[in-house]
């Protein structure tokens, strides 16, 4: 099972986002301070976890942790500051939004930048190491599920409802077909086709 905390002493916040390389919807990240002991044999990657066990844990989570708080950066804003910067962006807010300011942020991936006066590290795959970070990934994926599963039934050519924005083959089919949505990201390469060069 994944410790909660790097030090149990600190108050530690574990934080992670969700729908980097996604072709429509926002950047959701997630930060979450737990308790220094808790742990569960399902608080891991939100990845490796099916659907009805992300759901459980996420009630799980806000029940039990200290503080937690879910932020979304819209595909507007995504492309003003690209996507890096969006997702910074959608982790510093989750921290701000925390009930309880952290002493320390564990974040998860191999760099960070915010204006933030908390000292950090970065943990590449943190979500498979760390308790905090893996219950932020959980958060984070369940939000940002739940949205595009909504957003799929506006607009369900797109099939959000299985792929979640991902450029997955029938998600770009249905851009061939009927354009995009003013939840698609326009700095993003909508099609292979747009990778060609003009001859």
């Amino acid at each position: 099972m994944l410790p909660a905390r790097i030090n149990s002493r600190r108050l530690e916040a574990g934080c992670d986002e969700v729908g980097r390389g996604c072709l429509a919807g926002p950047v959701v990240a997630a930060a979450v301070i737990l308790p220094p002991r808790f742990k569960h044999l399902d608080l891991m990657d939100s990845k490796k976890l099916s659907e009805s066990k992300r759901l459980a844990m996420t009630a799980l989570i806000k029940k039990k942790a200290i503080a937690w708080c879910v932020c979304e950066v819209s595909p507007e804003v995504i492309d003003k500051i690209n996507i890096l910067n969006a997702s910074f962006l959608a982790m510093t807010n989750a921290v701000r939004g925390l009930s309880i300011t952290p002493e320390f942020l564990l974040i998860d991936g191999n760099r960070f930048r915010s204006e933030l006066d908390i000292p950090f590290e970065c943990i590449i795959k943190g979500d498979a190491k760390n308790g905090s970070i893996a219950a932020a990934s959980i958060l984070a994926k369940t939000y940002r599920d739940e949205l595009m599963f909504k957003l799929h039934q506006i607009h369900p050519v797109y099939q959000w409802d299985s792929n979640v924005g991902y450029p997955t083959k029938a998600h770009r089919q249905g851009i061939r077909s009927h354009g995009i949505t003013a939840h698609h990201r326009k700095s993003f390469r909508q099609l292979p086709e747009q990778l060609k060069l003009a001859i």
